[in-house]
């Protein structure tokens, strides 16, 4: 899939987000994005290692990668190091460094640190191929962010219509109807902004990098929104480990935060809109 268009990477990975997927896969999709760099074919599952403590994207000589998704389960680790200006991706064999899981939400996607001190230098290549890497790797992650809000809106929509209180379905009340509408109008708005962004990157238009920011922001905004109304909707039964709500709750949150959480591309977007 990390061959298709931009276009149609975000179409599949919202249904994607929307069926909670379990495995190895959107790590893997990403690391495909950044061995496409340097011209490897993937033979197996992988992840990504390039964050640093800070937990953002941006290419780093330390020493552990921080937020590694699925790195005790990949077959490879792509490890992106150097500088921004010289990007330079090692690929290796999972089992060859260590990995220190990390304790976080989403129990579903689970995050570790990467040693990565020691390995050999790897292959330069340009900012502006790294810059594509992350731009499809961010219209990717929301547009699972998409697809996981439509899952929340729709079960709660659902429940709505099923419990009864007072001797009405809860749905019925105007008090929690406006709630339901408010989401809907915010992701509405995120699936919007996720297919312009990638319409601009398979493009690459001058304006994709803000494109690619409000996609992210828009997306995980109205994911963590679809998700606290969901769980004011569902009610107790909501926060019950039997009910399988938390999953998608968890996964809304834990995205959002994944390469920049919303305040941070808003900060990117507002930085590139507002340019002395």
């Amino acid at each position: 899939l990390a061959e298709q268009s931009t276009c149609d990477v975000s179409l599949f990975m919202e249904e994607y987000g929307r069926a909670l997927a379990p495995g190895v896969y959107f790590p893997s999709l990403l690391a495909t994005f950044a061995a496409e760099a340097v011209e490897t074919t993937l033979s197996g599952s992988a992840t990504v290692a390039v964050a640093g403590y800070d937990g953002f994207w941006t290419v780093n000589d330390e020493a552990i990668k921080h937020y590694v998704p699925c790195a005790g389960q990949a077959d490879d680790i792509v490890v992106v190091h150097g500088s921004p200006q010289q990007p330079r991706i090692a690929i290796v064999a999972g089992a060859s460094v260590a990995v220190t899981p990390v304790d976080q939400m989403d129990r579903l996607r689970p995050q570790y640190q990467v040693h990565v001190g020691g390995i050999e230098p790897g292959s330069p290549i340009s900012p502006q191929a790294w810059q594509r890497v992350v731009r499809r790797a961010l219209v990717a992650t929301a547009a699972e962010l998409v697809g996981v809000g439509r899952h929340l809106l729709d079960s709660a929509v659902a429940y709505a219509k099923e419990r009864q209180q007072f001797g009405r379905a809860i749905g019925s009340f105007q008090g929690l109807q406006w709630k339901l509408v408010d989401a809907a109008l915010e992701l509405e708005r995120a699936a919007s902004a996720v297919a312009w962004a990638a319409m601009c990157v398979d493009a690459d238009t001058d304006d994709a990098d803000a494109a690619v920011h409000s996609a992210k922001l828009e997306a995980g905004t109205a994911a963590r929104r679809c998700a606290r109304t969901s769980l004011q909707v569902h009610g107790g039964i909501g926060y019950t480990w039997e009910h399988g709500l938390h999953f998608w709750l968890r996964r809304a949150y834990a995205g959002d935060a994944f390469m920049g959480s919303s305040d941070y591309h808003a900060r990117c977007l507002a930085g590139l809109l507002f340019v002395a």
